[in-house]
């Protein structure tokens, strides 16, 4: 079999599989027809990276693209507990949880637009420099470059890709001054981001210039957006609070920023939900293309593994699309179709001892 063979082959081992999977488990599923060595020479010849990630969904992307479409930008951790620690797989603190977790850090650009999600840029957060804690005695590993740095990366690839978007979206974690100059200044882009409620701001030109900042939470609200400055940049920039529900009942409260200063409370908030597509994206590469259902263990397989995971979440979400189901309905329905298969097999072995 051919290398491009390989490729589709792997992607839709693991859109129909429902456990770990491996060059086992593929070459036996293809009775042989696919040997499990060169399964291994498929992930371990080159690294896959958002460069090849472009090449195979450019086309796709191209058929959705459209002038309000969004970038999304969000990082997720998949837990590898036992798994032997590297670059890749070490210990990257969840905010989810608020701890360290060993495992594997994956920074996601996810493309939204015309009622689809596409990956089209993503960086795995490797640490392979060491060191030793001063205040624990005790060795560390660190990356070579920041995530927000890895971000301003993505974004200017996607540029260079002359993908047609409006707005770069992200939470309070990728809120920073950099970020938020380089798309309004270098790429004369919007922004919508969410803020800490510690976030120092100005409301006016006189307090900015003066340095009184005020933390966020300690505003006067009114019913709209506000203009304003946040500390660490020179243009006025748009505040809003969104205050929501809970499914508990219980309320919350949002802070967004945008430099986009003409927008409303009604644009703020129902661009900036689109974010949470980024959420469902990171649960089905987890949940329904093996993500971390890998037994790889040299960080180049590995790596090349969650590209394939991701290529293969994106290749799911256009199929769903065409059948009108979502990724998680059309999983069950092969789900059900692979137990319908086993269980007239198990019927036909019955008939076959009886």
């Amino acid at each position: 079999m051919t290398k491009p063979d390989i490729f589709d082959l792997y992607t839709d081992y693991l859109i129909t599989s429902f456990s770990y999977t491996t060059a086992t488990g593929l070459s036996e599923l293809v009775d042989g027809a696919v040997n499990h060595d060169q399964i291994t020479r498929f992930l371990s010849q080159q690294d896959f990276t958002s460069k090849e990630l472009w090449k195979v969904i450019k086309r796709t992307a191209r058929e959705i693209e459209a002038d309000d479409g969004v970038l999304i930008f969000d990082d997720t951790i998949q837990a590898k507990p036992h798994s032997k620690e590297n670059e890749l797989i070490c210990w990257h603190f969840d905010h989810t949880v608020n701890r360290s977790v060993k495992g594997i850090n994956l920074l996601n650009c996810l493309y939204y637009a015309n009622e689809t999600s596409l990956p089209v840029a993503f960086e795995l957060v490797k640490k392979p420099i060491r060191f030793c804690d001063v205040k624990t005695q005790r060795e560390k590993r660190m990356s070579e470059v920041t995530k927000n740095e890895q971000l301003r990366g993505m974004l200017k690839v996607c540029c260079q890709n002359q993908l047609k978007w409006r707005y770069a979206l992200a939470d309070s974690w990728f809120s920073s001054a950099d970020n938020m100059k380089y798309i309004h200044q270098t790429l004369q882009k919007y922004f919508i981001f969410a803020l800490k409620s510690n976030r120092l701001v100005a409301l006016t030109s006189e307090d900015k210039a003066k340095g009184r900042f005020t933390r966020i939470d300690s505003i006067e609200w009114p019913e709209g957006p506000v203009q304003g400055w946040v500390k660490g940049l020179t243009f006025p920039v748009l505040f809003h609070r969104q205050i929501f529900t809970n499914k508990d009942g219980s309320t919350g409260t949002l802070y967004l920023i945008s430099n986009e200063l003409s927008a409303t409370k009604t644009t703020l908030e129902t661009i900036y939900q689109k974010r949470w597509k980024v959420e469902v994206f990171h649960k089905s590469i987890k949940s329904n293309t093996g993500m971390a259902k890998s037994p790889a263990k040299t960080v180049r397989t590995q790596s090349n593994h969650i590209f394939m995971s991701l290529y293969a979440t994106a290749r799911l979400e256009g199929l769903s699309m065409k059948q009108g189901l979502n990724k998680f309905a059309m999983k069950t329905r092969l789900y059900t179709k692979a137990l319908q298969q086993a269980f007239k097999e198990l019927k036909a072995l019955r008939v076959s001892t009886a």
